[in-house]
């Protein structure tokens, strides 16, 4: 839970996928079992921070759903709203800020895919995490920042406090 006015963001881009059967499409490929292990691990991370979303904006993407499903297995102290944005399937920078901006709960989970995440990811805080993997963004990497402002609406790139940034390298 935020204080009031203050807006917190954990942008996560989906764990890893498996490429196996080439005759599934990209939209409908799930998660591979070292996929299935980060976002169980990612759950507990988040858990154990105290990060817990009251509202989920999560890709129509079977990756991002599974992805959302494994954190959600942890023991989280909130129930969220989980929203399916079909505008976040492949979607830029510019078009994951649109659909965050109608979020309407103080603490959002944004579950996505690369390259928009991690150009998102980069554009939102003020200062960027010293983790050399950041800028790349790797699968069920997570970003946790602050914004003060009365409503995601109000919420501009480059004005974010950074809080966390993770990247889990599960076998």
């Amino acid at each position: 839970m935020t204080a009031s006015g203050i807006r917190r963001l954990i942008l996560t881009r989906h764990a890893k996928s498996a490429w196996e059967d080439p005759v599934i499409g990209d939209h409908d490929r799930p998660l591979n079992g070292r996929g299935r292990r980060a976002a169980k691990a990612l759950g507990d991370w988040l858990a154990s921070r105290g990060y817990d979303p009251e509202e989920v904006l999560c890709s129509t993407s079977r990756r991002t759903q599974e992805t959302w499903e494994g954190i959600e297995s942890a023991v989280l102290e909130t129930r969220p709203v989980l929203r399916l944005e079909r505008g976040l399937y492949q979607a830029s920078a510019d078009q994951m800020l649109t659909v965050l901006r109608t979020a309407t709960l103080n603490t959002v989970m944004m579950i996505g895919h690369n390259p928009g995440i991690g150009a998102l990811a980069a554009m939102l805080p003020a200062r960027p995490p010293m983790d050399p993997d950041f800028r790349r963004f790797p699968t069920a990497a997570t970003l946790v920042v602050d914004f003060t402002a009365d409503s995601w609406a109000n919420i501009r790139p480059g004005e974010g406090d950074l809080r966390d940034f993770v990247r889990l390298d599960v076998r």
